[in-house]
Parts: C-alpha cells; structure tokens; sequence
C-alpha cells in the first residue's frame, strides 16, 4: 500500500513539474520588450540594422506592447490563449530582428 501512495506521488510529481517550469519560464512583457529593443539598438548602433528596418521592428515592438496594455486592460490578467498570442507575436518579432541584422544590408556599405 505505501508503495502505491509512493508511486502516485512519484507520478503526480512528474506530472506537475512541467507545469511549474511553464510558469516559471514566463517572462514579463516589460522584460521581454526591454531585450528586444536593447536588441534593435544595437543592430543600428552597429550598423547592422538600417533605419528603415529599425523603425519597421520597433514599430511592430511597440503594437505588440500596445496589444499587451490592452488586454491587462481588460481582464486585469492574462488569459493563457493571451499569453500563447504574446509569445507567438514575441517569438516573431525576435525572428525578424535576427533576419533583419544578418540579411547583409548594412548601413555603412549604402
């Protein structure tokens, strides 16, 4: 019987730590937008980032942030299919700040 209770345990464990790491992992919108534009900053300081791609990403930061206020706004918190949005649009944005500093159209060589 206590190797049972043992094993449940054990089981409901496992099952709840991927959970709390989920939650763990979130970062607030402050932060993550905080990188992101230290980010873009430096790809202009740089030069790796024209001013037209600048201004599009922070721009785009900026909307996302808007989105972000509006749905605090709202509800008080975040939903979980908010956050979902959230770290989709994020993810995006991070992608295209790395495309956009590698894609070789480098200011000092206009």
């Amino acid at each position: 019987m206590k190797i049972i209770a043992i094993g449940s345990a054990i089981g409901l464990a496992a099952v709840a730590m991927p959970a709390v790491a989920s939650a763990q992992a979130w970062q607030p919108i402050a932060q993550r937008s905080a990188r992101l534009d230290a980010r873009i900053d430096q790809g202009i300081r740089t030069g790796a980032l024209t001013r037209p791609e600048a201004r599009r990403l922070q721009t785009d930061l900026r909307g996302l942030t808007r989105l972000e206020y509006s749905y605090r706004r709202s509800g008080g918190g975040l939903s979980l299919g908010e956050r979902r949005e959230l770290d989709r649009r994020y993810a995006a944005i991070s992608q295209r700040i790395r495309f956009e500093k590698h894609d070789r159209q480098d200011r000092r060589y206009r």
